[in-house]
């Protein structure tokens, strides 16, 4: 069945469950004063909209779009569970953001990702979607453990 890409909440249960684990992930893998991690409620207060990606009933992947004002967003919150890596689901996921920051008139996409191995195969999925590393947007600053990307669209 191919993946369909839709809108979701928390209160979904595999939705939440996803996020859970990204943020237990995350927080295990990066010191807190480096970790930007959002919890969902956190997430939705900002006003972010969430994706996921489905399989028939199974959700193989999240990302959320964060507003930094009107024309800029922040990707967060990209997860794909370990059991679908390989099969496009991150990819799917960001294309789906960039239409919703299309869609809602941005003019640019920024993100946070780690400098880890771990991260490696995120970064090249930006860096083939347009995204460059940039300098610290919105309230982060430099840190060895953080890349910040950004593309317009």
């Amino acid at each position: 069945m191919p993946l369909t890409i839709t809108t979701a909440t928390a209160d979904d249960v595999q939705v939440g469950a996803l996020l859970l684990r990204h943020m237990q992930t995350m927080q295990a893998e990066t010191p807190p004063e480096s970790c930007h991690v959002m919890d969902p409620e956190t997430l939705f207060g900002a006003g972010a909209v969430l994706l996921a990606a489905r399989d028939g009933d199974a959700v193989l992947g999240v990302g959320a779009l964060k507003p930094l004002d009107a024309q800029h967003g922040e990707l967060k919150s990209m997860h794909t569970a370990a059991e679908a890596r390989g099969r496009g689901v991150g990819k799917a996921v960001l294309r789906g953001l960039i239409e919703l920051a299309r869609a809602k008139d941005m003019q640019r996409l920024s993100l946070e990702t780690g400098t880890s191995d771990l991260f490696a195969p995120a970064r090249a999925m930006y860096r083939a979607q347009g995204f460059e590393v940039c300098p610290p947007f919105g309230s982060y600053h430099l840190d060895p453990l953080s890349v910040f990307m950004t593309r317009t669209l």
